[in-house]
């Protein structure tokens, strides 16, 4: 283990790995209430920050590894954030004015 880094990139990274365990947190609460298996919509936010903190922190150890085990999260991430956003869109009427029922 090597902590020669800057205090600054250390903290970048253990803010990274916080937020990036956090969302397994997150989940297990939001499950637990539920009484069933749930992903709230903040698993996918802490999973995108985290995932792109700890990508910029790779990059700057410059871990190749690591680096490609976190460069395509955040698309997986965005792509559920957008699916969840257009599934919880209301839905628009369809031309010449009627309601799509």
């Amino acid at each position: 283990m090597e902590w020669s880094d800057t205090p600054l990139w250390i903290g970048i990274g253990l803010a990274g790995q916080a937020a990036f365990f956090s969302r397994f947190l997150v989940q297990w609460i939001a499950s637990e209430r539920a009484k069933q298996s749930v992903v709230p919509l903040s698993f996918w936010y802490l999973s995108l920050v985290g995932s792109l903190v700890l990508l910029v922190y790779s990059i700057h150890r410059k871990e190749p590894i690591i680096v490609l085990g976190y460069l395509p999260n955040a698309f997986v991430y965005v792509r559920n954030l957008a699916l969840l956003r257009r599934s919880s869109a209301p839905a628009s009427p369809s031309p010449g004015g009627a309601s799509p029922d």
